[in-house]
């Protein structure tokens, strides 16, 4: 086997102008589909990702208020569907005024109440535990010009037994949250927090802050939920569950619908002229390689002569369309990567411009594969000529 490796490799590259045209006529046909396929899992996978990635499009947000117990929460959350959920109080009740000593202003923000696995909150940030702790959103730190670690000074105020009461309590800045988590003057914090500024707003005794005011019991309900589906595909199975239930929300179900959309529509496109160059590819190689084995008819028929098997004979033609595959695909590798660098060099005041045309290794892979399977069959078909005839036909021709 080895000699006719040989063999095969020395004829391959002694006539180097036709294997030229060979490896030419292949990469013209791989390296657009690389660069198809590049873009469309460049831009359109990268807008799948920040789908998947931007935990707000897997928020459903209730439309208006309405009484909530206690025991739909436990329902809700034992679901597969749902990785976060938590109760909301009313809007009056989910703002507070902090002053710090590092700013002159009073800054209205406000609460949003947090818990373990917060999609808002990075996983390194351990959401606020304590009702004197806060994570400020980068707008409100920015105003107030505080830092981890700070203690600021924050103040509400009722009007009760027709008297205006204003109470103050100490709140940590345990961390900092970025503009993504939330863009505007706010504050993460326990839900205990946003429940006892309520409960002295309605003139209700805070006897862990101690704040005076009714000992009654207090039978709590909530007005609305922060819920965060498991995945975007997610978000509108849970929609109808909760339109079902009364409760209207709102979504971007139909961003999610459109990306996914587009990305199957582009991938069947691409499917359909990827198939149809293959087939192109295929009958053009093995064209090409039936009328070289022609060509060659009479030396191989003298190969069967001086000893070498059929087999030997049949990977003849094998081996020198495995070279062609092989050349071919790095040709078109080393196409794709110049155009993808260009194409990222013209638009490099894009965010994330070089992810704009790109492949992955697993990619790269099946090229390589899809190539050489094609290669192979056309190859075989035209091997399988060269046994047709008697081995004594190359001496007739001399």
């Amino acid at each position: 086997m080895f000699k006719i490796f040989r063999l095969a490799a020395r004829d391959y590259f002694h006539e180097w102008q036709i294997s030229i045209c060979h490896i030419l006529a292949l990469a013209s046909i791989l390296a657009p589909l690389m660069i198809l396929f590049g873009l469309k899992f460049g831009i359109i996978g990268g807008m799948v990702s920040q789908l998947v990635e931007e935990p707000r499009n897997r928020e459903l947000r209730p439309v208006n208020s309405r009484h909530i117990p206690q025991e739909w929460f436990k329902e809700i959350y034992n679901r597969s569907d749902v990785t976060f959920v938590i109760p909301l109080k009313r809007n009056l009740a989910a703002n507070i005024q902090l002053k710090s000593k590092t700013s002159k202003s009073i800054l209205n923000v406000e609460l949003i109440p947090t818990a373990e696995h917060d999609p808002l909150l990075p996983e390194i940030t351990k959401p606020p535990k304590q009702i004197d702790a806060i994570i400020l959103s980068k707008s409100a730190a920015n105003k107030l010009s505080v830092k981890p670690g700070d203690i600021i000074d924050g103040s509400i105020s009722r009007i009760y037994k027709n008297q205006t009461q204003r109470v103050h309590m100490k709140l940590k800045v345990q961390a900092i949250a970025e503009s993504q988590s939330f863009n505007r003057d706010g504050a993460f914090c326990s839900l205990n927090l946003v429940e006892a500024l309520e409960n002295f707003r309605d003139g209700h005794s805070v006897p862990e802050l101690g704040w005076p005011g009714k000992p009654d019991k207090l039978q709590y309900y909530y007005t609305g939920f922060r819920l965060f589906a498991r995945t975007i595909n997610d978000v509108e199975p849970l929609k109808q569950w909760l339109n079902k239930q009364g409760i209207d929300v709102r979504t971007r179900a139909h961003e999610i619908a459109t990306v996914k959309k587009l990305d199957e529509n582009l991938t069947s496109v691409y499917w359909v002229v990827a198939f149809t160059s293959i087939i192109g590819y295929v009958l053009s190689l093995g064209a090409s390689l039936w009328a070289n084995v022609d060509r060659k008819y009479k030396e191989l028929c003298i190969l069967r002569l001086t000893g070498f098997r059929t087999s030997e004979i049949i990977c003849f033609p094998v081996i020198q369309a495995m070279l062609t595959a092989c050349l071919g695909w790095i040709l078109a590798v080393i196409i794709f990567q110049f155009v993808a660098f260009t194409i990222s060099h013209f638009i490099s005041e894009l965010k994330d411009a070089a992810n704009i045309c790109r492949l992955l290794p697993t990619h790269y892979f099946l090229a390589f594969a899809i190539t050489i399977f094609a290669a192979f069959c056309s190859a075989l078909l035209a091997g399988f000529r060269t046994i047709k005839g008697e081995p004594t036909d190359g001496l007739r021709e001399l």
